[in-house]
């Protein structure tokens, strides 16, 4: 019998893909950041420390400590965390607390910056959820126990999200704890009924709501609304055309002055396909889906069903905002304001990102220790 060693990192492939992203975001992220100079308001030293100190610090920290964390102690602090997630995301809506910019409820003002709880609010829904799962996995085909405890648990912070309104957080979740419970043994009747409903609460809603309209709209007819809700994508594919093959080089982009609307936010990937090319854009995505396949690949050898389902969830979370981004970059699906995970602008959103790496390298080195020890 061999001694078990001490594994830092949980799984050295997956934390090194994890740390390209970061500092390789956190170089892009600067570069783009030049282009806030050239317009009004642009203040590049409050942006740059709700990133790197209210954002990429404090996500490290919460890295470390998940990372390190008893399995026992971290399914103990779900369900509170749980709740505190939701009564957060339900406090952005108290006037003078919460701050709402283009008619969304997102954020709550803290004063000196601003925290946006969905960020957490998706990570809270997926651990809450794989810990059910993984408690009631032999009776969720049961409705009691299957399609009721989904709609709680998933179903009533989407509805708080819609209310916001965060669709596209709501697809992310949605779509994330949809595969979790499939992958649990749902039977087809409940799994149809879940799509079938999400199908439907998509169309009223793209109806309902002129801004999911005119995004549905400008997909089909970019051209027709060039100047207005089309602007966006149009610079969007005008960035990463004029990078070509090599791009012109970094920190070389010219659309992040004045054209691309959100260069260290949603447009973040234009910005980085105008400066590295087609040959860069290809590397990124090589590393989302490294990321992809290497957590599913912790999760298939996770030593507990709640490892299993947690870490599944957690990486479905981020590699469908990540590709989310940038097909929408691409024009390849609508505009959906995800962040790109772990380099586009956003405090909370990196923050939480890294937490949901602890939680997975926690999973992976509990693994490599059961087979260390055989």
């Amino acid at each position: 019998m061999r001694v078990a060693t001490l594994n830092l990192s949980g799984d050295k492939v997956f934390a090194g893909i994890v740390l390209i992203l970061v500092v390789g975001g956190i170089a892009l992220f600067a570069s783009a950041a030049l282009g806030l100079l050239a317009r009004a308001g642009g203040d590049i030293g409050k942006i740059a420390l709700t990133q790197v100190v209210l954002g990429l610090i404090p996500g490290l920290i919460a890295l470390l400590i998940l990372r390190f964390m008893d399995p026992k102690t971290l399914l103990k602090t779900i369900v509170p965390f749980y709740v505190l997630t939701v009564l957060l995301t339900l406090v952005t809506f108290i006037p003078h607390v919460g701050l709402t910019i283009n008619g969304a409820h997102r954020w709550i003002n803290l004063g000196f910056t601003t925290f946006q709880p969905s960020e957490f609010l998706k990570l809270s829904v997926i651990l809450m959820f794989a810990a059910y799962l993984a408690k009631a996995k032999q009776k969720i085909s049961d409705i009691r126990h299957g399609l009721l405890p989904f709609a709680g648990i998933v179903g009533i912070p989407c509805a708080i999200l819609l209310a916001q309104p965060n669709t596209s957080t709501v697809l992310v979740i949605g779509g994330s704890c949809a595969i979790l419970y499939f992958l649990a043994g749902a039977p087809w009747r409940d799994f149809g009924i879940i799509v079938a409903t999400a199908l439907l609460a998509l169309t009223l809603l793209v109806f309902w709501r002129p801004y999911l309209m005119n995004r549905v709209l400008t997909f089909f007819h970019p051209m027709a609304h060039a100047s207005t809700t089309g602007y966006q994508i149009q610079q969007s594919l005008i960035a990463i055309g004029s990078g070509g093959l090599l791009g012109r080089g970094f920190g070389q982009s010219v659309q992040k002055f004045n054209y691309l609307p959100e260069p260290v936010g949603d447009s973040i990937f234009a910005v980085y396909g105008e400066e590295f090319g087609f040959l860069g854009t290809i590397l990124l995505v090589i590393l989302y889906v490294a990321f992809a396949m290497r957590g599913l690949m912790i999760a298939a050898e996770a030593s507990t069903q709640f490892g299993s389902f947690a870490v599944t969830g957690l990486t479905l979370l981020i590699a469908f905002s990540a590709f989310l981004n940038i097909s929408a970059m691409l024009s390849i699906t609508p505009l959906t304001g995800l962040p790109l995970p772990f380099i586009s602008h956003g405090g909370t959103a990196l923050m939480a990102a890294l937490a949901s790496v602890g939680i997975i390298l926690n999973v992976a080195a509990h693994r490599a220790k059961r087979r260390a020890a055989v």
